[in-house]
């Protein structure tokens, strides 16, 4: 059967002191935080680059003067066909 105490003639195991504890386990929380990160992609580097490629065009764009007459103009026009239903 399984023991929950220790021996009489033994000691309990030490259990690390709080700031030790609570270190090793913000590592572990970065560690899977990283892993999840990079799950499913090969070459992480390449994807960092994107986003960060991505992000300076995002600032580009936001930060660019629009045309002086207000943007694209879209003109579309749609034309209907009535359909008489006889009775």
């Amino acid at each position: 059967m399984g023991m929950c105490f220790p021996c009489p003639g033994e000691s309990a195991p030490d259990s690390p002191d709080p700031e030790e504890k609570r270190a090793k386990l913000a590592e572990a929380a970065e560690k899977r935080q990283r892993e999840a990160a990079s799950r499913g992609i090969l070459d992480v580097r390449s994807v960092e680059e994107k986003r960060r490629k991505k992000e300076k065009l995002e600032k580009q764009i936001s930060s660019s003067v629009p045309p002086p007459d207000g943007g694209l103009r879209l003109h579309f026009s749609v034309e209907r066909n009535k359909i008489n239903l006889a009775k």
